[in-house]
């Protein structure tokens, strides 16, 4: 249904490949900023496509003025663990192959890929790669665990998922493999120094808030800068809903702008809050 819905304005879609993956590149109509945004789409591990997220990734390149990459990365069940994780390492060491600095370069992502831009910096840095400028996460699920208190406590509230759906779909991707892993639970249990500044954005109502929640807790614990920046009363992923919700654009604005583009974002005051940023 996404993928056919209306191409996106002011922007240039172009299919290509990275990392061995097929890849949707998306530009500005304008000549491109200096600086690549590697996006990851959503869809819980076993659906989804450059194609479905092609919308909330033209926002950002016209935020932004940067050209994306958005990579068709393997699928549960017929691909598990780790074959999604493989083609984000893959896609990212092929940027840098081809001359893209690291300084330059953003992963961002929803859902599952949220995730996976978290977990493909963890495994570059594990592999020694230099690691990218920063992370972007769009209500990420980086817990495949599912124990989040607010997979409880907004079970009935989320308009999008319920615990019993999550969980359902969260048999595929670990295919068996013990859940509390690093990669893949990276909210509890990897190791997150030197992490570059992530930015996490969730809203209120989601039952994955506490994913962004407990990773942003532990990230700042293990003194990498992070961002968490949650908005009141929004479902899940609600930035995709640019252009016709006002919160959607403005969690588009600021912070999201200058980290997909390798700027530093803007530092939090004294109070460890984000000026112009609900935390």
């Amino acid at each position: 249904m996404l993928a056919g819905s209306p191409s996106p304005l002011g922007v240039s879609l172009t299919p290509s490949a990275l990392g061995g993956r097929p890849a949707l590149e998306i530009e500005p109509e304008a000549e491109a900023a200096d600086g690549t945004i590697l996006y990851f789409h959503g869809g819980s591990w076993v659906f989804g496509s450059p194609a479905s997220a092609q919308h909330i990734t033209a926002a950002l390149v016209r935020r932004t003025g940067a050209r994306a990459v958005s990579l068709d990365y393997r699928l549960a069940p017929e691909r598990p663990f780790p074959a999604a994780i493989d083609d984000g390492v893959a896609a990212y060491r092929e940027l840098l192959e081809h001359g893209v600095p690291p300084e330059r370069i953003v992963l961002a992502g929803d859902l599952a890929g949220g995730g996976l831009s978290i977990l493909t910096v963890l495994a570059s840095r594990d592999a020694g790669l230099p690691l990218p400028a920063g992370v972007v996460a769009f209500s990420p699920g980086p817990d495949a665990t599912r124990s989040g208190e607010s997979m409880t406590t907004a079970d009935g509230i989320d308009p999008l998922f319920t615990r019993q759906s999550l969980q359902r779909l969260g048999t595929h991707y670990p295919a068996g493999q013990d859940p509390r892993q690093p990669l893949l639970n990276p909210a509890m249990h990897a190791d997150l120094a030197g992490l570059p500044p992530p930015l996490l954005q969730a809203g209120s109502n989601e039952v994955l808030l506490d994913d962004s929640t407990r990773l942003a807790t532990r990230a700042a614990a293990a003194g990498v800068d992070v961002i968490l920046d949650v908005t009141a009363d929004m479902p899940h992923v609600f930035q995709s809903f640019t252009g016709s919700l006002d919160e959607a654009d403005a969690a588009l604005a600021g912070p999201v702008a200058s980290y997909s583009t390798g700027r530093r974002p803007p530092q939090p005051r004294s109070d460890g809050r984000t000026p112009g940023h609900k935390t």
